[in-house]
């Protein structure tokens, strides 16, 4: 059996994350739990986040260095034995109800993104909606890759993610894995999916701080990679790289 582990990095997010652990443990599908075990990374939380994961059933670990890659990170040291990370917000942004398609979409792909379909501009707001398409549309001019969301709801294979060697401690952690798939010639798909608006404010779209701070991690990581590349990737003939967008699924 395929052992799909649900990675979810929070930092003070007490007051969703237990609904998002018992919501990932309660997903069924053909009778069948889609979950072996959610992962819930404790990234410096000072709210009791670590304490309410772990009584809704998550398997909790720290990673005291603030970052959403280093939890990423943490979080994948932590389920070694996993076929299949799903990575999940703490938030509860997510509608896990998406989450049979993200799975689906697997059996063709090795990485599928979840496209974050009609979110209302409570669940996205101005600043991460330019942001998001000013970064994709970098992503399509420098790789010719047709590229439409940085959604951190995704899932991916373990040997897929294991090629990528991810580096990423902050912010660049959602672009260096798309850009690095398109690099290295995996298969992608992308899946709409719904946006709830998130319990209390976000850490970085919530804060002038935050949301410079996420500008500068995202596009620094996409220089960064494409400086190190020298050229953008093109399909060549015979490539066996390829891009799918899942515009047949709706919300």
């Amino acid at each position: 059996m395929t052992r799909t582990v649900a990675i979810v990095p929070a930092h003070n997010e007490a007051a969703a994350i237990g609904g998002v652990v018992a919501d990932v443990l309660a997903l069924r599908h053909g009778g069948q739990r889609l979950f072996e075990r959610a992962v819930v990374v404790d990234n410096g939380s000072t709210d009791g986040t670590a304490a309410v994961a772990r009584h809704s059933g998550a398997r909790v670990v720290s990673e005291p260095r603030l970052g959403y890659g280093a939890a990423c990170l943490a979080g994948i040291a932590a389920a070694a034995d996993a076929d299949v990370l799903v990575f999940i917000d703490g938030d509860a942004s997510v509608d896990l109800a998406d989450t049979p398609r993200l799975l689906a979409a697997l059996d063709d792909a090795d990485l599928v993104i979840g496209v974050r379909h009609k979110a209302s501009p409570e669940a996205m707001n101005f600043a991460q909606r330019f942001g998001n398409r000013l970064a994709t549309g970098l992503i399509r001019l420098l790789w010719r890759a047709p590229v439409t969301d940085l959604g951190p709801f995704r899932a991916i294979r373990r040997d897929a993610l294991q090629s990528l060697g991810m580096q990423d401690c902050a912010y660049g952690w959602t672009v260096e894995m798309q850009v690095k798939a398109i690099q290295h010639e995996l298969r992608i798909i992308e899946v709409p999916v719904n946006l709830k608006p998130r319990i209390g404010r976000s850490k970085i779209s919530g804060t002038v701080r935050g949301v410079i701070g996420a500008a500068v991690g995202i596009f620094l990581t996409i220089g960064r990679l494409w400086l190190a590349q020298r050229r953008p990737s093109r399909p060549s003939a015979g490539s066996k790289r390829w891009f799918r967008s899942d515009s047949s699924a709706s919300n």
